[in-house]
């Protein structure tokens, strides 16, 4: 998920939330019998969320259906396209390679994740490592966390294998550029004994 569409999702999901909680506590505050404040549309715990005097006030008017429909086709389209996002695969199932007669092979993801997961794992330092292919079809990009064990240089792990692993990757994909990002931690370990 990019970083744009992880804040769209948090910053909608938690308003959302937030309208969600001030409206439905302050209605359930009032059903239980606390002070309505002077701003609320509500008087006492006795008094309905909607009259019919307030349900059917609109009704007669020409404006009012097509303003509710679109309002809430508005909301919908919001709603699916919020769904579609979170949803959506985000590993590249397949890679174009480009043959040079004018046709293309596939070259499934998985195996060339597998395989650079697998590299990565052999760099020195390297306790363990995982490769994801994101972006497009003709345009991959990769993903990759590297465990490093403890004292290792994380400029010299990152250096081999961005010159072993990722050129191979690349070379053996036919491809002009992988860009990759890739996430470096350390593992934990226990104290050393000194004897």
């Amino acid at each position: 998920m990019t970083a744009m569409l992880r804040g769209v999702n948090r910053v909608f999901t938690g308003l959302v939330g937030l309208v969600l909680l001030v409206l439905g506590g302050s209605v359930l505050a009032v059903g239980l019998g606390a002070p309505a404040p002077s701003w609320w549309i509500h008087d006492s715990k006795h008094d309905v969320l909607l009259s019919d005097a307030e349900r059917t006030r609109w009704r007669d008017a020409g404006w009012w259906w097509p303003v509710v429909i679109a309002v809430l086709a508005v909301l919908l389209l919001l709603a699916l396209w919020w769904l579609v996002a979170v949803l959506r695969r985000r590993r590249l199932s397949e890679i174009l390679v480009d043959t040079g007669d004018g046709e293309g092979a596939l070259v499934r993801g998985r195996a060339l994740e597998n395989v650079l997961t697998q590299e990565a794992g052999q760099v020195d330092g390297v306790d363990g490592a995982r490769a994801h292919l994101t972006g497009r079809r003709t345009a991959p990009e990769v993903r990759a966390r590297l465990a490093l064990e403890p004292h290792v240089d994380p400029g010299a792990v990152l250096t081999d294998f961005t010159t072993g692993a990722l050129t191979h990757a690349r070379t053996s994909a036919g491809l002009e550029s992988l860009p990759a990002e890739v996430r470096l931690r350390g593992v934990k370990h226990r104290a050393e004994r000194v004897t």
